[in-house]
């Protein structure tokens, strides 16, 4: 079993975060939070210093879009710089900013994610209770695509309603009025929590005992008339509004089902056909990175780049950060001085956002010569590992090494992505159809997801 899916829990929480560092076996490792993989190059420029000046000069990417930074020789010191970098707004909750959200969104999908991020962060920040959330609670924001919908996520906004859990539990909200909402499903989880004393160990909605129907029912109590009047489905009509044969709030959220999506790599046309879009991710497959150009609307391209392994030196990093700001500097308008965007992916890639076709081939060219993957056809686009020895205590092997060298003995990508795993925790496993290659002190047992 993954530990991610481990639930009766015996011990606290115990998730690492920038000030709640995680004591492995080559140092303290912190762990910093990205909300929706969002950071700007200045930022990613003085992560990669705190690396190479204060850790072991790699950054880790995490399944949640997130980043983390192993080996440091001053914790405090970390701390110190990334807050001042603006990566630390609030140490109260630094543990449980966790939202992920489509990387190209508002590119290719209908809904740029980016301000409901920053709103959800606001809000989760805002409310002194939430500091209190597992710190594997997760929030995730989908532009319509589906491409978040596979990571099981515990509240997740998608084409006007949310989910709890991966579960559609009738509840409908516009994108304005979606972060008070998400964060309203927090509360209303940690109130489960603390009126039942069989699921007071819950680090997740899907380890309430019928979590999702419990949660629609706090939220359907609280919804005012006002608000079940104004919410708005993606067709513009009413969704959920009030009626006097419709059943009681308890009996509603009782009706929940898994959440539906559109086809595969296709949004859902006027006549509910399924049509193809472009930059969306099969749901099913969503554990399998993908690297080069990804057309945007309007004629620009965006640059998705695979880290092998997930690890990324310091070095590479500032050349992302570089790119970024180079790139910018050659287009007209305010990205002049911040770069374009950059963001991290639940697929421990990195995207570059809004680059013109020539741009994105040079940065291309030079993501590669600093030993980064921008060719989908290379072997590097499917594999992934957890730390494996020496970081790990608990590891039975050296995966990163053992991956590298059977990475080089394939021609092109694997037919299914594959992830190497020094114990029976398998951290880091990604989700989606993936083949475990496990260590058992004795080589590697195989396993399918």
């Amino acid at each position: 079993m993954s530990i991610a899916d481990f639930s009766g829990r015996l011990r606290p929480d115990a998730c690492p975060g920038a000030l709640q560092v995680h004591e492995a076996a080559d140092g303290p490792m912190a762990r910093v939070r990205l909300p929706g993989g969002a950071i700007s190059p200045g930022r990613l420029r003085e992560l990669a210093a705190c690396a190479a000046d204060l850790g072991s000069g790699v950054i880790e990417l995490t399944s949640r879009a997130n980043v983390q930074v192993r080996g440091l020789r001053s914790p405090a010191a970390f701390a110190e710089r990334i807050a001042a970098a603006g990566l630390l707004p609030s140490a109260a909750h630094e543990r449980v900013r966790n939202i992920v959200a489509s990387p190209l969104g508002g590119r290719t999908g209908l809904l740029d994610p980016q301000p409901l991020v920053e709103a959800l962060d606001r809000a989760l920040c805002g409310r002194a209770r939430l500091a209190g959330l597992p710190g594997r609670f997760l929030f995730a924001v989908d532009d319509g695509g589906g491409d978040m919908l596979a990571l099981g996520a515990d509240v997740t906004f998608y084409d006007g309603r949310l989910l709890l859990a991966g579960v559609d539990a009738g509840l409908a909200v516009g994108a304005d009025a979606a972060a008070d909402r998400m964060v309203a499903a927090a509360e209303a989880f940690l109130d489960e929590r603390e009126t039942s004393g069989a699921d007071g160990g819950a680090w997740r909605i899907a380890e309430l005992r019928n979590g999702p129907a419990r949660i629609a029912t706090r939220l359907h109590a609280t919804d005012t008339p006002a608000r079940r009047d104004t919410r708005l489905d993606t067709t513009g009509t009413s969704a959920h509004a009030p009626d006097a044969s419709a059943p009681d709030a308890s009996a509603r959220a009782a009706d929940v089902r898994p959440a539906s999506h559109p086809q595969a790599g296709s949004a859902v046309g006027a006549e509910g056909r399924a049509v193809p879009a472009a930059g969306m991710r099969d749901p099913s497959t969503a554990a399998a990175p993908r690297a080069g150009r990804v057309g945007q609307r309007d004629g620009r391209v965006a640059l998705e780049v695979v880290v092998p392994l997930g690890r990324l030196s310091a070095a590479q990093a500032r050349a992302i950060a570089a790119a970024a700001i180079a790139t910018a500097a050659e287009m007209d308008g305010p990205e002049d001085t911040a770069g374009v965007p950059v963001r991290f992916t639940p697929w421990r890639t990195v995207v570059l956002l809004d680059l013109q076709p020539a741009a994105a081939d040079q940065v291309a060219r030079v993501l590669a010569a600093a030993g980064l993957v921008t060719d989908p056809a290379s072997p590097w686009a499917g594999v992934s590992a957890c730390t494996g020895r020496p970081g790990c205590a608990k590891s039975l092997a050296d995966v990163q090494e053992d991956a590298r060298r059977w990475v080089a003995t394939l021609d092109g990508p694997p037919a299914t992505p594959v992830h190497w795993a020094g114990c029976e925790r398998r951290c880091g496993l990604p989700r989606g159809r993936v083949v475990q290659l496990v260590a058992t002190g004795d080589g590697y047992q195989e396993r399918q997801q």
